[in-house]
């Protein structure tokens, strides 16, 4: 009982401190991205991109550790889906990984940009034009699209197993393709990043998973649920 409750609050932590990460990094990288002369600011605020970079990292190594720390619960109620987890989380982090590399790629060319007396931006621009394009992909592939599909079944196996109340799951089940649609609509450029659309659209899953945070720490899993499968 005791080990079931700690785990509860470990993945309640992981949940907090992976959203705490993303909003933090999205402060911090968001003005540099967005600024015309994003060339020229890299070189200039390469310490916050470093830090935006390694927040947004932080996030994603969470993720996949609160999968991992969470497996032997979710194992007793369904195996498949407890590994599967673990290998959507572990997908889910390779676009991070992808976005951070190009996010700090733009760092050395922007050094580069500045430290030439007449740059040439036929060169510099397409280059620079290319990692902010991977950037913006890979960020719309990992923590919306592949987030999104990993939720689902994860949703569904603490409703089938009552871990946690069911309107939790419900709400998640509900949250997960909205937060889905928010990554598609981006991809296809039906939406601008900036959308108040889209930022309605994945807010519920946001905020669901600190209100689930917030239970785990508090109440924990379903003692009576988790024991039950524990005697079987």
């Amino acid at each position: 009982m005791k080990t079931t409750k700690n785990t509860a609050k470990l993945v309640g932590i992981l949940f907090i401190i992976a959203t705490v990460a993303a909003i933090i990094s999205v402060g911090i990288l968001a003005p540099i991205l967005t600024d015309p002369d994003y060339l020229t600011n890299f070189s200039v605020n390469a310490n916050r991109v470093v830090t935006g970079a390694l927040l947004d990292l932080l996030g994603a190594g969470a993720f996949v550790a609160l999968a991992v720390v969470i497996y032997p619960i979710l194992k007793k109620h369904n195996e498949t889906i407890a590994v599967g987890y673990i290998v959507a989380r572990i997908i889910e982090a390779v676009p991070f990984i992808i976005a951070n590399i190009s996010l700090l790629s733009l760092v050395s060319l922007s050094q580069e940009y500045v430290g030439v007396s007449a740059p040439d931006t036929s060169y510099f621009m397409p280059v620079g034009s290319g990692l902010l394009a991977a950037y913006d992909w890979n960020q719309l592939l990992g923590p919306r699209v592949f987030a999104s599909l990993a939720a689902v079944p994860f949703y569904y196996l603490l409703y089938q197993s009552k871990l946690l109340p069911r309107w939790i799951s419900v709400c998640g089940l509900i949250g997960a393709p909205l937060y889905l649609a928010s990554g598609l609509l981006g991809m296809f450029g039906l939406l601008e990043p900036t959308s108040p659309i889209l930022i309605l659209l994945f807010l519920p899953a946001a905020l669901l998973e600190m209100v689930m945070a917030v239970w785990l720490i508090v109440k924990g899993f379903n003692p009576t649920m988790d024991n039950t499968h524990s005697a079987e």
